[in-house]
């Protein structure tokens, strides 16, 4: 590897002078790009994200005339430890993204590398076309990447891997030199290239041709062999002499991509789900060669443990209660996809037949215990491949030291031996004092099989090393592939020469030596690699220690130190679920931005980073680490939509609460923290507590002193706020309940909370405002302090509220709130702060309006006069609602509204996220994210169409941004029951 003829200083000097994207040298960019979705962690010296191609090919130049390898980079999911290396990082993914050409009749396009699989086919769909080639990953992984990783994907069956779905690349050499690979005559007649390039192909082809009957001989005959090089697309006997193939599975050693041009497919159009159970893992296994004679497109495992992990988290849990019966072993889920729905269908009846025949039973013994679950709808179909291809991330949700390692990940065996060779590989985990996790590809004879591990002991090291030379070996007798989907990088390269033999590891060193001489291009995978086993370039290597943290929230499910705050970072694997770009709300701000800073998998990885030590003294609180929070806006979607429950925003909180201990609040910090302690003075004198709303120098002046941007208003105070003066509403008899008025409808919105007591009691509740026992103030749930870090403050006030609901909530009343930020506190962070008998009585009787009604109209008990609302109501959801699974009730109550028509926006975090959207620094990206899908889909909207959106920063947003008044779902339910009232 060379060594660096200049200092960092002068290189990056050269970069920012002739590149216009992101160039980065500072220790907390470094290290977000020192990782993939495998164990090892190498801190670049610089990361590079151009805006063009022309940049990314100069970076190259500037990189490597200063003796700095480099490294392509898509999303960064590589699960091998291809992506990561000590040179210049190039992260392509950003802005080289598009679609360059596509031919529709002729089913091609050609695309740069940067495009994520899904967008492409989100694109596509428009013309009825996809690219299968159908990932797991498929919602972060980028073409480019897939590429070189030659990629399979779960319908490889049918639509092959990458490599059969490539029909060329452009790309440039270490040099600069710019050449098509593609379809060639082995005369290379009439090819168009670069004298150096056609040197190149002929030198290749003259290889092929030498080493025919070697490569021949050594190269496993599976489908899913993607270790090495594809020696064997240059050999006479490829008729094809497609030069893009040995370019597919190179994982950036060779040459920049700079655009691929793929083969398409028609989309599927009719499909059904086969779920077979197993009672015996092994029965499943061995049944797997007789079900591909049926020919579906997919067959797909998912073993005991990842049944087990998927029933503990929330997204998951509905789909495992409709796909799943009883307690099997594994089920293989077996995918048609014919031209016809009755072809479909017949399909399904001999997947049956062939369980029967096979000896297979709901009524008999575990071993030949199973039967089929057939699934025709599309929504569940569509959440049992969320749920499959959710499998890497599932599995890494074990809170425990010990994680399911990639190491043996995805070893390819012919069919007839898949049943052998896991029992044995399961015999070979036991042997070293661990157990295994298996999912995924049983049609290829692909498992995606796991050891659990943990890789900060030596021990376990040691085992892995042990386990993969016993399973590697294994492979080999079954003349099998060690590397089937996910390519090689560190963790396989080493293993090359036991695979293939010292002749073809020879010939892979001559090809990594004549398309890359001065090895700048990623170098050590695939060529010369180090061990696999080299503990300095582990994640976790020798000397991790975490920093002495005392912790301020409870972070006791999860292991290591800071009282389990090491395990609760320690959870992001890297695999990059939250770089999704569409569906669900995780990530808004790296839907923004689309920055690696931005993102969760960013910030944990930074968090991690900190509390080791490896980014200095003080990181934790320090200035980049605020800079890497800033556009965190808290919406806890990744506290539900990450496979491992990384909760940023509670993380967040641990890192305010230490900064504000540093460093002190500043002035915004105090206006927002303390709003409960002087929102009702300020009431009193609302016309002077609103000046600032009616006055642009005011305004400017709070923007330059405060950091609240000029551009917004804020919520205006009203002397007319929320009271009563009754504890007690609604008859006497009826069933009890508790509302809870948050601080801001009581201040800002008291027309909601009106509504909902109009609501409870026509419904006949017997509804209690109860007054704070201490006399004082009104009720809080500290969220405003928690947002400051002022834990201590978020505690005091929900100590207030325990004392005055604890008495309601242990004799079963349920207690009621209307702002979902505030009420789910009591769902969330309460039990973070004191876990006491009154706080859980207390979290578990926390209900949002809507959740209450439609539970008590599913148990028959709701007798609500509603009357008709002609019209439509178009519903935006509260990122919190969605996070604890609190949306659904609202859409199901508003349906309950005779002749209303009820339409949900697919959106993502509104933007405003309580004082997020009023910041100067952040109001740009507070609107970006707001103009994701929000605010067009309310422009759309006609006059007469109702705006709905409970939280009180939504209904702001989209006051702001599209000059529409939006409601809380009770002013709805209360307007219906003065329709009722008014024709009585």
């Amino acid at each position: 590897m060379p060594n660096a003829k200049a200092g960092p200083s002068r290189l990056e000097q050269k970069l920012r002078a002739e590149i216009t994207g992101d160039v980065f040298f500072d220790r907390f960019n470094r290290g977000r790009y020192a990782t993939d979705a495998s164990f090892y962690q190498v801190i670049p010296a610089g990361v590079v994200v151009p805006r063009t191609m022309d940049e990314a090919l100069r970076a190259l130049a500037i990189a490597r005339d200063d003796g700095r390898i480099v490294t392509p980079r898509g999303g960064g999911t590589s699960q091998c430890g291809q992506t990561v290396n000590e040179g210049i990082v190039v992260d392509f993914s950003k802005h080289l993204n598009r679609i360059v050409s596509l031919d529709v009749a002729g089913r091609t396009c050609v695309v740069e590398p940067g495009i994520v699989l899904d967008d492409l086919n989100r694109q596509l769909k428009t013309h009825g076309l996809w690219f299968p080639v159908d990932v797991s990953t498929a919602s972060r992984a980028t073409i480019g990447g897939m590429a070189g990783n030659n990629s399979c994907g779960g319908r490889s069956l049918r639509y092959g891997t990458m490599r059969d779905n490539t029909i060329a690349i452009d790309a440039a050499l270490a040099d600069g030199t710019q050449a098509r690979f593609a379809e060639v005559p082995r005369d290379l007649a009439d090819v168009n290239a670069p004298d150096k390039a056609r040197a190149l192909f002929r030198h290749m082809l003259a290889l092929g041709e030498r080493e025919a009957a070697e490569i021949g001989d050594r190269f496993p005959k599976v489908q899913r062999r993607v270790g090495g090089y594809n020696l064997d697309a240059l050999t006479p006997r490829n008729a094809a002499n497609n030069l893009a193939h040995l370019l597919v599975g190179s994982e950036g050693t060779l040459a920049f991509s700079t655009r691929i041009e793929l083969k398409l497919w028609p989309l599927i159009r009719n499909k059904v789900l086969g779920v077979c159970h197993f009672g015996s893992f092994y029965e499943a296994m061995d049944a797997a060669q007789h079900l591909v004679k049926l020919k579906p497109i997919a067959v797909e495992l998912v073993d005991r443990t990842m049944i087990g992990l998927g029933r503990d988290i929330a997204m998951f849990r509905p789909v495992i209660a409709a796909a799943v019966r009883g307690d099997p072993d594994a089920i293989l889920v077996v995918e048609f996809a014919e031209e016809t729905v009755d072809a479909n269908l017949a399909k399904l009846k001999l997947l049956s037949e062939l369980m029967g025949d096979l000896g297979f039973s709901w009524t008999n013994e575990p071993r030949k215990w199973g039967g089929v679950v057939e699934i025709s709808e599309p929504a569940l179909q569509t959440a049992v491949a969320d749920f499959r291809a959710a499998g890497l991330n599932v599995m890494m949700s074990m809170k425990e030291a010990g994680k399911p390692v990639s190491f043996v990940e995805d070893c390819a065996v012919p069919l007839p031996h898949l049943a052998d060779y896991t029992a044995r590989l399961n015999e070979v985990f036991a042997r070293h004092g661990t157990r295994g996790t298996m999912y995924a590809h049983a049609s290829e004879g692909c498992l995606h099989v796991r050891p659990v591990l943990n890789l900060k002991l030596e021990k376990d090291v040691k085992a892995m090393r042990a386990i993969a030379e016993e399973a590697f070996a294994m492979v080999r007798e079954y003349k099998g592939s060690h590397s089937g989907e996910h390519g090689d990088g560190i963790v396989r390269s080493e293993f090359h020469e036991q695979m293939f033999g010292s002749r073809i590891v020879a010939d892979f060193k001559e090809v990594k030596q004549r398309f890359d001489p001065a090895n700048v291009l990623n170098p050590g995978r695939i060529v010369d690699p180090p061990r696999m086993d080299d503990r300095s370039l582990f994640r976790y290597p020798p000397d991790y220690r975490i920093d002495d943290i005392k912790t301020v929230l409870d972070w006791s499910a999860y292991p290591g130190a800071a009282g389990g705050f090491q395990g609760a970072v320690e959870m992001c694997n890297n695999n990059g679920a939250c770089r999704k770009l569409d569906g669900g709300v995780m990530c808004p701000s790296y839907r923004a931005t689309r920055n690696e800073k931005d993102v969760t998998r960013g910030r944990a990885n930074t968090l991690r980073l900190a509390i080791s030590g490896q980014l200095g003294p003080g990181a934790l609180s320090s200035d980049e680490m605020m800079e890497t929070l800033k556009l965190c806006v808290s919406c806890k979607a990744c506290r539900r939509e990450c496979p491992t429950g990384v909760d940023m925003a509670k993380m967040k909180i641990e890192v305010l609460a230490a900064r504000a201990t540093s460093h002190g609040l500043t002035l915004r910090d105090r206006i927002v923290a303390y709003l409960p302690r002087y929102a009702d003075l300020a009431a009193r004198f609302a016309p002077l507590a609103n000046l600032r709303n009616h006055s642009a120098p005011l305004r400017a002046l709070m923007e330059r002193v405060a950091g609240i941007s000029a551009k917004r208003k804020l919520p205006a105070f009203r002397s007319d706020t929320f009271r009563v003066d009754a504890e007690a509403f609604g008859p006497e008899n009826g069933r009890e309940v508790v509302l809870f008025g948050d601080t801001f409808n009581r201040i800002y919105e008291r027309e909601n909370l009106d509504a909902a007591l109009r609501v409870l009691i026509a419904g006949g509740y017997r509804v209690y405002v109860p007054r704070p026992v201490d006399g004082g103030r009104a009720l809080c749930c500290g969220r405003t302090f928690l947002s400051a870090g002022l834990v201590d403050e978020a505690k005091s006030e929900l100590q207030r509220l325990v004392e005055t609901y604890a008495p309601f909530a242990a004799r079963g009343v349920p207690i009621i709130g209307l702002e979902p930020s505030c009420l789910l506190t009591l769902r969330d962070e309460l039990l973070s702060l004191r876990n006491d008998a009154n706080a859980r009585t207390i979290s578990a009787h926390a209900l949002l309006l809507e959740e209450f009604l439609a539970r008590e109209a599913e148990s028959g008990r709701l007798a609500l006069p509603l009357g008709p609302l002609p019209g439509k109501a178009l519903l935006h959801g509260h990122c919190h609602q969605k996070s604890f699974a609190a949306f659904k009730p609202v859409e199901q109550v508003l349906r309950l509204i005779p002749e209303l028509e009820v339409e949900t926006i697919e959106s993502s975090c509104c933007g405003m996220a309580g004082a997020f959207g009023y910041g100067a620094e952040t109001y740009e990206a507070s609107l970006q994210m707001a103009e994701a899908s929000l605010l067009p889909a309310v422009r759309k909207a006609d006059s007469t169409t109702f705006i709905v959106a409970d939280g009180t920063s939504c209904r702001h947003q989209i006051q702001d941004g599209a000059a529409r008044g939006a409601v809380h779902a009770a002013q709805l339910l209360a307007m219906s029951l003065e329709r009722t009232q008014a024709s009585q």
